[in-house]
């Protein structure tokens, strides 16, 4: 995704469809003047809208948070216990692991406080508050203080933000940080006060035979046995308020945690989801979704594709390396997987042909009340996106290939670059100091020179067959000239022989430090080449996006008054939604029809003592056949693993909580079904289904396998 869209349309478009059955990701702030809560009702919320959100109070909302990055978490525990999924904290237990602590493939338990793992790098964000900002933005328009397209940019309201904090109440409190952002296209403003704790602990993680039960034949797919789930822990100064990690921290004392339901559920219950999705695009054109399909998910296949081939067979060669690239191989294969899904899906699903009729019917409104705006704006984003898709096709070549697949190269040398451009060699030897930091940077431990050698040997190549020569970046003219073209010559003389390549040639480098030598040195070239190439695109693309940022304004506007009177909601962009349903089982085709939750009775139908995604652990099996499930189990004495809701999620919504009508904890959302990846794009009510982990099946693995009855104790229990 370009980069305009990528930093303000993905995070700020608005989905225009009537509210139909379980579709729409509604803003908390919204519910009543949406009357969002009156339909939640009706479908069987037993709760008030200031339960679920209280800006003057405590609410559901203050029990849940940023996982990480780009998870959502939630407080279990009156004393911070956080519940995320397995693979929201794969890259945390990762970090913990090693050949001789493996906690990817034997898990993890803390039997004690004193065990909880201190995390660094991982953040657990709770919403303080929320404000309406969209009067305050369109002054500023109107003022021509900023024009429409500077009140989308990240730098105008991140400043803004700031500047509206240091007024508040809120100005100086520990971890308060501001994030203004649009929505709807830009035409509304909201500004999120988020409070940020750094001092995360992990508390408990499931082997990987369980976590990722099924790994990437599974993803995607129902019915699922997955135990997608692990535990941390909120630690705080003795105020509770957020501090760097220090021995002296003590467990939050958190003002909101969830109650957890073991009164089961079964088809036609409620169920809502509060958590952040991180992107949706469901205002897209006929023209944009095929530059979606062609220029964006078909490069994405194919390159993650290649990658992926080169980490499988180097991981099952190697524990050290399976540990090592881990966490990339799931993260890349994710949206590989879901990218041939979306693609597959939207033919499927005719969602080609959906996005016609709405641009008909757009059309015929746009006449009816006379407004040329209106008239004429799809065909404008159509003749824009005719600009733009092959320009965003280069750049997710570029993107996917060099600044994804290929690590070395990827720590940019900023201080070098002004150093060799002012050809000054002073500059160069005061930087030493910062040379062996990005010499640590690049040979990190998570970092495997030959691997990545190989995964150069695969795409370098691959990018020259699929973006003609004119359109590369220049290094694969030195390619050509230098090397006849033998991309594995050149890539093994950069990965011997370049300063950065291993430890000899850099202390080399370090005792004599010149720009001659950088001049010289092809992985300078080379990182030069590929950023050069990206500047030279985003310089392209970001006219051209701009006026589709106003177009687009202007489009989600009409839609949204061609629904009136029912409510519309927001694309996501990762902040805090609330979405209702129903668990409900589906018919994906003609003979098959899926219920709605599975149990461990599949686990054993599914195992494969030779296949690594399917090893069952045996203490696992032995529970299982002994059906020792304890409290946790079903009236008929079987042991739920997952479900299924109408609920409508997306990739952030991760860990989410899936509660009941009471808005008690009956499970977390971990994936969506394969029949409607492309749901991002079009909501389908026939098709679209969220997958969850049962709660029960939680407590089970933690209770009877981990042994860690002392966090259950923790927990408030509805039986």
């Amino acid at each position: 995704m370009n980069r305009l869209r990528f930093f303000a349309l993905a995070f700020t478009t608005l989905i225009v469809c009537s509210a139909r059955a379980d579709e729409g990701m509604w803003l908390l702030q919204l519910m009543q003047r949406q009357h969002s809560i009156d339909l939640m009702k009706k479908q069987g919320l037993q709760l008030e809208a200031e339960q679920l959100y209280n800006p003057g109070g405590v609410s559901l909302k203050d029990a849940v948070g940023i996982f990480g990055g780009g998870c959502t978490g939630e407080i279990i525990s009156p004393e911070g216990l956080i519940l995320t999924n397995h693979h929201c904290g794969y890259a945390s237990i990762q970090q913990h692991s090693s050949v001789e602590h493996d906690y990817l493939t034997d898990g993890f338990w803390a039997m004690s406080r004193a065990e909880e793992l201190p995390t660094p790098g991982l953040k657990f964000i709770f919403i303080e508050r929320i404000e309406d900002i969209t009067d305050i933005v369109n002054a500023k328009i109107a003022s021509e203080e900023i024009t429409e397209t500077q009140s989308l940019e990240r730098d105008f309201l991140q400043k803004l933000a700031q500047e509206l904090c240091a007024k508040s109440d809120l100005n100086g409190k520990p971890g308060i940080l501001p994030q203004a952002l649009p929505f709807y296209a830009g035409n509304r403003f909201y500004l999120f006060y988020r409070k940020v704790y750094s001092d995360i602990r992990m508390v408990a993680a499931p082997p990987s035979a369980i976590g990722k039960f099924g790994g990437e034949t599974d993803n995607w797919m129902w019915p699922r046995h997955t135990g997608d789930f692990s535990m941390f822990r909120i630690y705080a100064d003795q105020n509770g308020e957020p501090a760097d990690y220090s021995p002296n921290n003590v467990p939050l004392k958190t003002k909101k945690h969830l109650t957890i339901s073991l009164k089961g559920l079964e088809e036609g219950s409620y169920a809502m989801i509060m958590g952040f999705p991180g992107s949706t695009s469901r205002y897209l054109t006929v023209a944009e979704v095929k530059e979606r399909m062609e220029a964006e998910n078909a490069p994405r296949i194919r390159i993650r594709g290649a990658r992926l081939e080169v980490l499988k067979k180097a991981m099952a060669a190697s524990d050290k390396t399976r540990i090592q690239y881990a966490n990339k191989y799931a993260g890349s294969s994710n949206y590989w997987k879901n990218s041939i899904g979306m693609n597959k899906a939207i033919v499927d699903n005719d969602v080609l042909g959906t996005k016609a009729l709405q641009e008909a019917k757009f059309k015929a409104f746009a006449q009816e009340k006379n407004n040329a705006d209106y008239a004429g704006v799809v065909d404008k984003i159509e003749a824009l996106t005719a600009k733009t898709a092959p320009l965003n096709y280069q750049y997710m070549c570029l993107r996917e290939t060099f600044f994804g697949a290929i690590e070395y190269g990827n720590v940019l040398l900023a201080k070098l670059y002004r150093a060799l451009e002012e050809k000054n060699d002073t500059l160069i030897r005061g930087s030493v100091a910062e040379l062996e930091g990005v010499y640590d940077r690049v040979h990190n431990k998570d970092y495997d020179h030959e691997v990545d050698r190989q995964v150069a040997k695969a795409l370098i190549p691959l990018y020259a067959e699929m973006v003609p020569a004119v359109q590369r970046p220049s290094i694969y003219r030195l390619i050509d000239e230098k090397y006849k073209g033998d991309y594995n010559r050149f890539i093994d003389e950069m990965y011997d022989n370049s300063i950065f390549a291993n430890r000899a040639n850099f202390d080399k480098f370090v005792r004599k430090p010149t720009t001659k030598a950088m001049d010289n040195d092809l992985a300078i070239q080379y990182c030069r080449s590929k950023q050069e190439k990206l500047l030279q695109l985003s310089d392209e693309l970001r006219t051209l996006d701009q006026q589709l940022a106003l177009l687009h304004k202007t489009y989600i506007r009409g839609l949204d008054e061609m629904k009136l009177p029912a409510p519309s909601y927001p694309d996501a962009n990762f902040t805090i939604r609330l979405t209702y349903g129903n668990v409900k089982s589906y018919e994906p085709r003609d003979g098959v029809r899926y219920n709605y939750y599975t149990t461990t009775q599949g686990i054993l139908e599914k195992e494969n003592p030779d296949d690594r995604e399917f090893v069952v652990p045996a203490k696992l099996k032995q529970l299982i056949e002994k059906k020792d499930y304890g409290r946790y189990a079903l009236p008929n004495g079987e042991m739920p693993v997952c479900f299924l809701t109408t609920n409508d999620i997306t990739g952030g919504n991760s860990g989410s909580p899936v509660l009941n009508a009471k808005g008690e904890l009956i499970g977390t959302a971990f994936d969506g079904n394969w029949e409607s990846l492309s749901g991002d794009i079009n909501f389908d009510n026939n098709l679209q289904r969220c997958i969850n982990l049962d709660i029960r099946y939680v407590l089970f693995i933690l209770d009877k396998l981990g042994g860690c009855g002392r966090l259950i104790q923790e927990m408030t229990i509805a039986e």
